[in-house]
């Protein structure tokens, strides 16, 4: 009805009902979808469920998605930096032992090669023999000079290796006295020298033992100045 005062309608109760009745059916219109019609022409109406919105819910979720892939990228960084430093530790080890083995193929080059010894050699002749002579006694601690020796030498054989006496009392026992030093056989075996050969005749061996006795004997053979 028109209000006399205003001259707009006046909405009665059975008006609002019907106001409400309509809003409420169209909210309830939401809750639907046209389907296209079916063969028939018929027009089909099938439910759908209304969808809940909730910003805040919505605002958590995207939080966690974020927290998930941060969590993600700082491990795949630890893997990354750990396989980093795994590979650069094995270069260095690697690196350590290439220069280790290139300085020792180094030291092992530089090394010098120890010398062979180099034999001495003597003059095949009464210097030669008296030298090579003093030599053995000094390594087995026989006394006796250069001079001792052949002072006796001369006495006794003048220098003459393959020298026998066959008329003293020792050639009348059968033993008669032989060499440069003029040693009968008994005593040039019992003091014969290990290293020299043991031929009595051997102008080395023949000195040896015979300076090898008078030590026993005299002391040394530059104690002798006399037969013996």
């Amino acid at each position: 009805m028109r209000s006399p005062i205003s001259g707009y309608t006046r909405l009665t109760k059975v008006h609002k009902f019907s106001a409400a009745g309509i809003a409420a059916a169209g909210v309830a219109a939401l809750a639907f979808a046209v389907v296209p019609a079916s063969a028939d022409g018929e027009k089909t109406v099938a439910a759908v469920k209304p969808v809940a919105w909730n910003a805040h819910s919505f605002g958590e979720t995207q939080q966690q998605e974020l927290a998930k892939q941060a969590d993600r990228a700082t491990e795949q960084a630890k893997a990354d930096a750990k396989k980093k430093a795994d590979e650069q530790a094995a270069k260095e080890k690697a690196d350590k032992e290439r220069a280790e083995q290139q300085a020792a193929s180094r030291s092992a080059e530089r090394a010098p090669v120890p010398a062979a010894p180099v034999k001495k050699t003597y003059a095949n002749n009464l210097d030669g023999w008296i030298r090579e002579a003093l030599d053995i006694m000094q390594a087995k601690g026989i006394p006796g000079s250069y001079n001792g020796i052949y002072r006796n030498i001369m006495r006794e054989s003048t220098g003459n290796p393959k020298a026998i006496n066959l008329w003293d009392s020792n050639a009348a026992k059968g033993i008669p006295s032989k060499g440069l030093l003029q040693v009968i056989d008994p005593t040039f075996k019992a003091y014969h020298v290990d290293g020299t050969s043991w031929d009595i005749y051997d102008p080395v061996a023949n000195i040896t033992a015979a300076c090898n006795y008078a030590a026993k004997v005299y002391g040394s053979m530059d104690n002798v100045n006399s037969a013996y």
